[in-house]
C-alpha cells in the first residue's frame, strides 16, 4: 500500500538514521531520549490548562485538565496518552488533548500513569481505573457533567481506555463514548499486520515486542483481558466505539479485530482504516494533513454522543466502515 507522501518524508526520515538495538537501551534511558520538545503543531488554543493531583493506588496521581472556550457545565473527556507503556506523557500528546477539547467543547483530563518497567501490569490499569473513579465522582468539581463521560487513547493509551471502558461497564459508570486511536489490543503482538509492517513504518514490531517486554511481568500476561482487551469474552453492553486504525502499522489488525468483536457483541462500532498513514500519525499535526483531519473527525463524534445522537456509521446494523476515502478493513462488509 502506497504511504501518504507526507508520511513517506516522514519514514524516509526516520530511515536515514542510524539504527538502535533496544536490547542494549534501558527503558529510562530510551525515556529520557524521547522526552523532548514536540516537531509537530501544538494544537488548538483552549481557555485554561489545569495540572491537578489526585489520589491513584501508587501514590499521587497526576492528571491535567484541558477547558475548552465554551461555557457551562461541560462533558467530560478522559484521555489516556500512548507510548508503548514505557515512554511518553502529559506533554508529548497535549496537542490531541488541546484539539479534542477545543473542537468538541469537552473538558478533557489526560492522565500521567504509571510506566513500565519500573511499575509493570496492572499498575497502568489500576491508574486508568482510579482516574475514571475520581473522575465520575468529583466531574462535578471541575465543572464536568458525570453523566455525559468518554473515554479516549492512543496506542498503548487506546488499551488502557477499552480497558477501562470494561472495567466502567462492570462497576455501573455509563460511558457516552469510547474513542480508541490505533490501539493496543493484544499483547501477543501476532497479527498478519505485524509481519506485514515489521520494519519500515517508524514503530516496528521489534519496538512493540520490546514495550510489552517492558510492560508485562511475563508473557503469560498477555492472556488477561486487562492486557489484552480483544480476550475478554463478554464485550456485550460496552459503550459506542470509534476505532481510527492506520493502514500501515503493526497494530492495524488488533484494532479493527477489536472492533468486529464489539460487533459482534452488538456495540455499536464507528471503525476507520485511514490510508497510507502509519502509527502515530494522529499526533503528527502541522506535518500531515490527515492528522487535523482525524481529530475533527473524533471531536464530531465525541460531539454527537455527548448529544445523544448516534451517526450511521456507528450504527450496529449499518456498514461497519465510515469510508470517507478511507479502505474497508478486512472482513468488514
Amino acid at each position: 500500500m502506497p504511504l501518504d507522501p507526507q508520511v513517506q518524508a516522514i519514514v524516509d526520515a526516520y530511515a536515514a538514521m542510524p539504527k538502535v538495538d533496544l536490547s542494549a537501551i534501558p527503558a529510562a534511558i530510551f525515556r529520557a531520549a524521547m522526552d523532548k520538545p514536540s516537531v509537530y503543531a501544538p494544537g488548538d488554543e483552549v481557555a485554561q490548562i489545569e495540572n491537578r493531583e489526585i489520589p491513584g493506588p501508587g501514590g499521587v496521581l497526576r492528571i491535567r485538565i484541558y477547558r475548552p472556550k465554551a461555557s457551562g457545565r461541560l462533558p467530560v473527556t478522559l484521555y489516556f496518552h500512548g507510548g508503548g507503556f514505557v515512554i511518553c506523557g502529559l506533554d508529548t500528546h497535549d496537542n490531541i488533548c488541546r484539539c479534542l477539547a477545543q473542537r468538541a467543547e469537552t473538558l478533557v483530563v489526560s492522565v500521567d500513569y504509571r510506566l513500565a518497567p519500573e511499575a509493570k501490569f496492572p499498575a497502568a490499569v489500576e491508574d486508568a481505573c482510579a482516574a475514571l473513579q475520581w473522575l465520575h465522582t468529583h466531574a462535578a468539581d471541575i465543572d464536568g457533567d458525570a453523566t455525559r463521560m468518554a473515554i479516549a487513547g492512543d496506542s498503548a493509551g487506546g488499551n488502557l481506555a477499552t480497558v477501562t471502558a470494561q472495567w466502567a461497564q462492570q462497576h455501573g459508570i455509563e460511558l457516552r463514548h469510547q474513542l480508541l486511536f490505533y490501539p493496543v489490543t493484544d499483547c501477543t503482538a501476532s497479527s498478519a499486520s505485524y509481519r506485514e509492517f515489521a520494519e519500515g513504518y517508524v514503530l516496528t514490531a521489534e519496538m512493540m515486542r520490546w514495550f510489552i517486554g517492558h510492560y508485562l511481568p511475563d508473557m503469560q500476561s498477555a492472556d488477561d483481558p486487562r492486557a489484552s482487551p480483544l480476550r475478554q469474552p463478554d464485550l456485550g453492553g460496552l459503550a459506542p466505539a470509534t476505532i481510527f486504525t492506520a493502514a500501515c502499522d503493526p497494530l492495524r489488525d488488533e484494532g479493527e479485530a477489536y472492533g468486529l468483536a464489539l460487533r459482534k457483541a452488538g456495540v455499536a462500532v464507528n471503525l476507520q482504516r485511514w490510508p497510507g498513514q502509519i502509527h502515530g500519525f494522529i499526533s503528527m499535526l502541522g506535518v500531515i494533513s490527515a492528522a487535523d483531519q482525524a481529530l475533527t473527525e473524533a471531536a464530531n463524534v465525541l460531539t454527537a454522543a455527548f448529544s445523544g445522537v448516534a451517526s450511521a456509521a456507528s450504527h450496529p446494523m449499518k456498514a461497519a466502515i465510515h469510508h470517507s476515502g478511507r479502505g474497508t478493513p478486512d472482513g468488514l462488509h
